[in-house]
């Protein structure tokens, strides 16, 4: 498959995961309130993902994800300057989606949502008055997300004893869905630094000064996606994978 193929597939991928999950989030914000809460959002990321991993699982694998492609670099199925072009376009998906999302959405729900970014409460950010959740149980909360979700990734998308199950595609996304349900409420539940850094630049860009701590934490938001994508990835690989792969 050509790598411009690739590329846009990617970046329509992450479209599609963040526009949705952001979309969902807005639409909670006291100004539309639709209503459908934590599980509205953990389902609307799932199902995009699940819909995005059916639609373009032929043509790029369906990473959507840096730490996912950085997973994939790591157990040698994809080459370092396929794994830059990937994380390229998935970034440029999420801003896309982020910005188009800024555009559409009412100006206080983007505000009191800062725009979807996934981060923990104001109130519990580690370090903050008051707050119980720790930097150390933030990574931690991320790492065991996304280890969780390569595991699924490689138990249904490369494993050729689990692509017997058609539903596959599915599976991922109810991963993401699931860790949502379980982390979101302490930590945003960001299993993928894209989905992060769209929302993180847009608003730092739009939002004035409402918008200065948009990249607060940002580093925990890449560095405990890839560290669980990559041990994940590592352990179904040498470990999990059949022998005869």
């Amino acid at each position: 498959m050509s790598t411009s193929r690739c590329m846009v597939a990617e970046a329509i991928g992450t479209f599609f995961l963040c526009f949705a999950g952001i979309g969902a989030i807005l639409s909670t914000q006291p100004s539309i309130d639709s209503g459908a809460g934590l599980v509205g959002i953990a389902l609307a990321h799932g199902l995009a993902l699940s819909v995005g991993v059916c639609t373009f699982g032929g043509i790029s694998g369906a990473h959507f994800n840096p730490a996912v492609t950085i997973a994939m670099l790591l157990t040698g199925r994809i080459k370092v300057d396929g794994a830059i072009q990937y994380i390229l376009a998935q970034l440029v998906g999420a801003v896309v989606a982020a910005w188009c999302c800024q555009m559409i959405w009412p100006p206080d729900a983007v505000s009191a949502a800062q725009l979807g970014i996934p981060l923990p409460a104001a109130g519990n950010m580690p370090g903050a008055e008051g707050a119980w959740l720790s930097l150390g149980g933030l990574l931690v909360a991320v790492f065991i997300a996304t280890f969780l979700l390569v595991i699924a990734i490689f138990g249904v998308a490369i494993d050729e004893r689990g692509k017997a199950v058609t539903i596959g595609a599915f599976a991922i996304g109810l991963t993401v869905a699931f860790d949502i349900l379980a982390i979101g409420p302490v930590t945003g539940a960001s299993m993928n630094p894209a989905r992060s850094f769209g929302p993180a630049l847009i608003y730092t860009l739009t939002g004035g000064e409402a918008a200065d701590g948009a990249f607060s934490l940002h580093w925990c938001y890449w560095a405990a996606p890839i560290a669980g994508a990559a041990v994940g990835a590592l352990l179904y690989e040498n470990f999990l994978l059949s022998d005869e792969e």
